[in-house]
């Protein structure tokens, strides 16, 4: 199925450019999503920007963005000030950096994309930039204006394209938990226990392994009730019990273990 891009420019890595195209590689087309109604009319609610003191409804031309330096003191700032200070170019994916594929950690990857060359004439300039990371076993990093916002970005080779990850920024991603005992280590018996149960469980990956259950429930449930017009169905969940007791990993792995046997 054609995918619709959302964005095209140019991908270009010294003198070497080709006019490409970018794709999201996830989507949430499928996720049920809800309309807010007044109960009364089943008309939809709209949301407003109001005036928190006044309470009166305020213009898309009288609102304006304004950063806090006291209370009730703002600084002021119009779109096109705050555009002026982003990358002069929107439209161009300038690979500056490049380092070694495996040395940034998945916490920092965000958003995928598909990046394709658009033409004939810039796929061959795109092969070469690919080939050239594929075979250097690096990743490029460059500077995207996406959603609204300056991003950087890392280039991945994947198969015949490449794929374009928007990274989370310094102040998004939380230092590590420090005061765990990194030294403490299983025994024997304890991991050729759990290897055996990691083997048996043991599988091929497929995308369904992450279906969302929960969507697939809400969708069953939604088209029953097309079906029948009454009232919404009772819902229950029975509560988690816990047994209060505190076992070893040992004791726990050869239960597991006996389990499996006797099913």
């Amino acid at each position: 199925m054609a995918r619709n891009s959302f964005w095209k420019g140019y991908l270009r890595l010294s003198l070497v450019t080709a006019s490409v195209s970018l794709t999201p590689a996830t989507t949430e087309s499928e996720k049920v999503r809800f309309h807010v109604l007044n109960r009364a009319t089943k008309n939809r609610v709209e949301s407003r920007y109001i005036d928190s003191v006044t309470h009166k409804k305020v213009a898309d031309k009288d609102q304006v963005k304004g950063f806090p330096k006291g209370e009730d003191d703002y600084v002021l700032l119009e779109d096109d000030e705050i555009e002026g200070v982003g990358l002069e170019s929107t439209r161009t994916i300038d690979i500056s950096t490049f380092v070694p594929r495996d040395s940034i950690d998945w916490l920092w990857y965000d958003k995928p994309h598909f990046l394709v060359p658009e033409d004939k004439v810039g796929a061959e300039a795109f092969c070469v930039i690919r080939e050239a990371m594929t075979r250097n076993n690096v990743v490029g990093i460059a500077r995207l204006v996406l959603y609204r916002r300056e991003r950087a970005v890392l280039l991945v080779p994947n198969g015949k394209g490449i794929v374009l990850w928007t990274l989370h920024y310094g102040e998004d991603v939380r230092e590590a938990v420090a005061d765990l005992d990194m030294k403490a280590k299983g025994g024997k018996a304890e991991m050729a226990a759990l290897a055996k149960l990691v083997e048996k469980d043991k599988g091929a990956w497929s995308p369904t392994l992450v279906q969302d259950p929960v969507q697939k429930k809400i969708k069953a449930f939604i088209k029953s009730r097309q079906k029948k017009d009454g009232k919404p169905a009772k819902t229950s969940r029975a509560p988690v019990k816990s047994s209060g007791n505190v076992i070893n990993i040992m004791d726990a792995l050869k239960k597991s273990l006996q389990q499996e046997k006797s099913g």
